[in-house]
């Protein structure tokens, strides 16, 4: 099966579109048997399905700096890097904690962050 790659502006393009579809998107995902906390591993594959589906692009490139704590309120910062390097920040917010189950909103930095090379 041959995968198409994205040439680095499209990337570019890409990171941007895909910051404007973030604009107050939201998910949830059910959690282990113990305190309601999301590993930042799969906050991470969690945010990039939902962004896959969202754009119709392929998986990004997300990701996130330490678990997620199931507190209304709780915000973590993650980061979805483009083929050419550019970086989008993603700011995720707990909404509502049911049993086992973390809700969470999401939402990109309006800019993307240059390449630093």
């Amino acid at each position: 099966m041959t995968i198409a790659r994205l040439s680095a502006a499209k990337w570019s393009l890409s990171a941007v579109a895909v910051g404007a579809l973030l604009v107050g998107c939201s998910a949830s995902v059910s959690v282990g048997k113990s305190e309601p906390k999301l590993s930042s591993d799969k906050l991470a594959a969690s945010l990039a399905d939902k962004l896959a589906s969202t754009t119709g692009q392929p998986r990004p490139d997300i990701t996130c700096p330490e678990v997620l704590v199931g507190k209304i309120g709780t915000e973590t910062r993650c980061t979805l890097t483009a083929g050419d390097g550019s970086t989008l920040g993603v700011t995720v917010t707990v909404t509502s904690v049911d049993g086992k189950q973390i809700n969470y909103d999401f939402k990109a930095d309006e800019t993307a962050s240059p390449n630093p090379n």
